[in-house]
């Protein structure tokens, strides 16, 4: 069975629409649309109807490209709206064995003790310990026996406000969505594999105007937190360092992004003001200003993994992601940052039908919402819908555990009881019954057909 995937990650400078398909083979990416960001600054949505229009214009071209429809929206929410929290809850197994019900049970119990202010909605219950009776660190209680189930959970919760303005903005452009995902954890999903995620991880998505941090240990995240600074406090610091228009400090960086260049070499850049007229720069002035920049990132992001209470147990060390990881020198500065962590800077995954544009770490928010969507998200999870998600729970593209859960509550008949027509059902409510007993189908057949004869 095969389902066709929208992620849509909006972000401060530009908004990704990109199109999938799910099948039982992987993943194909069908088609992605890119447009610049109209009514956000710094991950808020300050203008609905202009971030509205951003987004329309980033589905319809996907959609152009894909040539076809989609089935389940996923779209990213910025760490600038988040608070996170944790919890615990306990439940009895009066059965001794712990099944999805169980656990779903303990995670709900953790999240009715959580202590969340009036104005957030919790957006991702999920859980990092299992404790089945005495034994802790249980990394699948599924299928175990015990009496008792506890669960520790990390919550990550949202403003009702800011939700409610992305709600607006992405229904404004014509689509419904089914979940709303950490945009932090949607690109830990795209950029970090099984064995960091066991040792320990922090991700750093470093966008354009800010950065997103998210520590991934075991088999959830256990910390996550934001910055308001990215790329575009750069070209700002460029443009007014160099008194130079927006848009030529913009070209400034992409094209002479060293932060380790010492050149002398002087080019021409138009002046702020009196865009005929031009002046000589000095690489080696930009290469500073950059640098500075940078720096002073780097500097809090490390205070930021520091205070956490973390930084021991991020054995994999720092990835680093998102369009501010393609400065030259980046690497080798954040080393000397983050102390003794190894760093790697990171790409999204690897997929069939991925567009070369989509390959730059700008994009690992896009991708993750698409992979997140196809059940790569943290084994167990109560999402932003408040419905449980399994691993596993590729039963049906549409249909999560808990709607699953539900359908089996209302589905009790025994076993070698068959169920009744709508010819069997007037038969026996004719006789007066109003349900029947185990073993009366097979007489009401035999009454029916009797009456059918005669």
């Amino acid at each position: 069975m095969s389902t066709t995937l929208l992620g849509i990650d909006i972000g401060s400078t530009k908004i990704c629409a990109v199109i999938a398909q799910k099948d039982d083979f992987g993943i194909k990416v069908l088609g992605a649309g890119i447009a610049k960001s109209n009514g956000i600054k710094k991950g808020v949505i300050t203008n609905i109807d202009h971030a509205s229009k951003s987004i329309k214009q980033a589905i319809t071209d996907a959609k152009r490209v894909a040539g076809t429809q989609y089935e389940k929206t996923i779209v990213s929410i910025s760490g600038a709206y988040t608070k996170s929290v944790d919890s615990s809850g306990v439940v009895n197994i009066p059965s001794h064995e712990i099944g999805l019900r169980e656990i779903n049970r303990a995670m709900q119990m953790a999240d009715h003790n959580a202590n969340i202010p009036n104005e957030y909605e919790k957006l991702h219950v999920l859980p990092y310990n299992f404790k089945v009776d005495e034994q802790e660190f249980i990394e699948d209680p599924l299928g175990m026996n015990g009496s008792r189930l506890e669960v520790e959970v990390h919550i990550v919760t949202a403003q009702k406000s800011s939700l409610s303005n992305l709600k607006k903005a992405v229904k404004s452009a014509g689509v419904e969505i089914d979940n709303i995902v950490l945009s932090g954890y949607a690109s830990a999903i795209s950029t970090i594999n099984s064995d960091e995620k066991e040792l320990g991880v922090c991700v750093v998505d470093m966008g354009g105007a800010t950065c997103d941090v998210v520590i991934h240990s075991g088999n959830s995240i256990r910390f996550n937190d934001f910055l308001g600074v990215g790329s575009n406090n750069i070209t700002n610091d460029l443009s007014m360092a160099l008194h130079t228009p927006l848009p030529a400090a913009e070209k400034v960086k992409i094209d002479y992004g060293y932060m380790n260049s010492s050149s002398n070499e002087l080019i021409e850049l138009p002046i702020l003001g009196d865009e005929q007229a031009t002046h000589e720069v000095s690489l080696d002035i930009i290469s500073n200003v950059i640098f500075a920049r940078v720096e002073e990132t780097l500097m809090i992001l490390a205070k930021i993994l520091e205070d956490s209470g973390y930084k021991d147990q991020v054995g994999a060390g720092v990835v680093l992601t998102g369009g501010l990881t393609k400065l030259e020198g980046i690497r080798e500065l954040a080393t000397s940052y983050f102390g003794n962590l190894p760093i790697r800077l990171a790409r999204p995954r690897e997929m069939e039908g991925l567009f070369e544009t989509l390959r730059d770490p700008g994009h690992s928010t896009s991708i993750g919402l698409i992979m997140y969507g196809s059940g790569s998200f943290t084994p167990y999870e109560i999402d932003s819908n408040k419905k449980m998600r399994y691993k596993d729970e590729a039963i049906d593209p549409g249909k999560n555990v808990q709607k699953i859960l539900e359908e089996n509550d209302n589905l009790k008949l025994d076993k070698f009881e068959e169920i009744e027509s709508p010819k069997e059902k007037l038969a026996r409510i004719v006789e007066g019954n109003s349900s029947p007993k185990k073993g009366e189908n097979v007489l009401i057949k035999f009454w029916h057909r009797l009456t059918q004869l005669f």
